[in-house]
């Protein structure tokens, strides 16, 4: 096997990748679960932590709504979040190519330290490289945090019966980025956004959380896959409730793509105990980030992912096959 893009789609590709050669020779029982962080106990059985890393490659490294420091920070803290954790401390690695104007570079480090204090955390831990190139950048982050006692959450966890709910509008980053790159001249911005506030309320006010993702590479249909593929069971998703701005639907139209396989970078999937899911509803809607939050659809018996059409027929919904044009994050 030769790598090629379509390793870092977060699809299909990525998965036979990590599968065939990473988690064969460095797979356990906590990497093997896949999750978008590892849940560690401590000597005290009471006590866990969660750990997470990612790295970002995006380009334009500025874009409408944010940048690649306001992702990495966004990205790290969302996937401790996805496992009911409270974020404690990040590390932060840059490789700098050479060329890279330092103005830039600080512009991006300011937007991340915005990003920290917004999300309530800070980096603890940094290092530099600089290589040969063209004045890119590339970051690495690792996270880590306390997941609060007694809470149970994962793909491992859902259910039949479960609601399914997104906290927004589709496809948001994946189409901004894409804008950018081929010059398009819109008022499309990226979501990136720490969802601290929504993942807090929602735990505080007792709600039945089985599952949450971060709706990245891949989209909605690809983490809805992996999700139901770890819990033995099915999702049934009403085409008419999914949330897509008219300029994103838009230029899907004319491009040709799909938003359920589009990435947002502040957007989180939850799978919610049935008699929870108005109220779960409710407080997203009032909580930052969440007003264009939406009940999709329910978690069924049996496996694989299906759509509503307006023909009353279902659709089925794979993960995302191919490149995810363009890299996004």
């Amino acid at each position: 096997m030769i790598i090629n893009m379509t390793h870092g789609s977060g699809g299909q590709a990525t998965s036979e990748l990590i599968r065939d050669v990473f988690a064969a020779h460095l797979g356990n029982s906590f990497l093997n679960r896949m999750e978008d962080a590892a849940v560690l106990p401590l000597d005290n059985k009471h006590q866990r932590l969660a750990y997470t890393t990612d790295s970002f490659v995006v380009t334009p490294l500025i874009f409408k709504g944010g940048d690649i420091g306001r992702l990495a920070i966004c990205g790290t803290v969302n996937d401790l979040l996805a496992m009911g954790t409270v974020p404690l401390a990040l590390s932060a690695g840059f490789i700098i190519e050479e060329g890279m104007d330092t103005v830039l570079l600080q512009r991006i480090v300011i937007s991340m330290a915005e990003a920290l204090k917004e999300a309530g955390t800070k980096i603890v831990a940094a290092d530099t490289k600089v290589i040969e190139g063209r004045g890119g950048l590339y970051i690495n982050t690792s996270g880590v945090g306390y997941v609060r006692e007694g809470l149970e959450i994962g793909a491992s966890q859902i259910k039949p019966g479960d609601g399914l709910i997104v906290s927004g509008t589709l496809g948001d980053h994946h189409a901004c980025i894409l804008s950018h790159r081929m010059e398009i001249d819109n008022d499309i911005e990226s979501d990136a956004a720490p969802l601290n506030g929504m993942v807090e309320a929602l735990i505080s006010h007792n709600i039945r959380i089985h599952a949450m993702r971060d709706i990245t590479r891949g989209g909605l249909a690809t983490i809805l896959n992996e999700l139901c593929e770890a819990s033995q069971v099915s999702a049934l998703i009403d085409h008419k409730a999914l949330p897509v701005k008219e300029s994103v639907r838009g230029l899907c139209g004319i491009l040709g793509l799909d938003p359920l396989y589009m990435g947002n970078e502040g957007k989180m999937l939850f799978a919610i105990h049935p008699e929870d899911v108005n109220k779960a509803l409710d407080i997203i809607k009032t909580a930052p980030y969440g007003q264009s939050a939406a009940f999709i659809g329910h978690v069924k018996e049996g496996k694989g992912v299906y759509l509503t059409t307006d023909t009353g027929s279902l659709r089925t919904l794979p993960v995302l096959f191919g490149e995810g044009l363009p890299r996004i994050c």
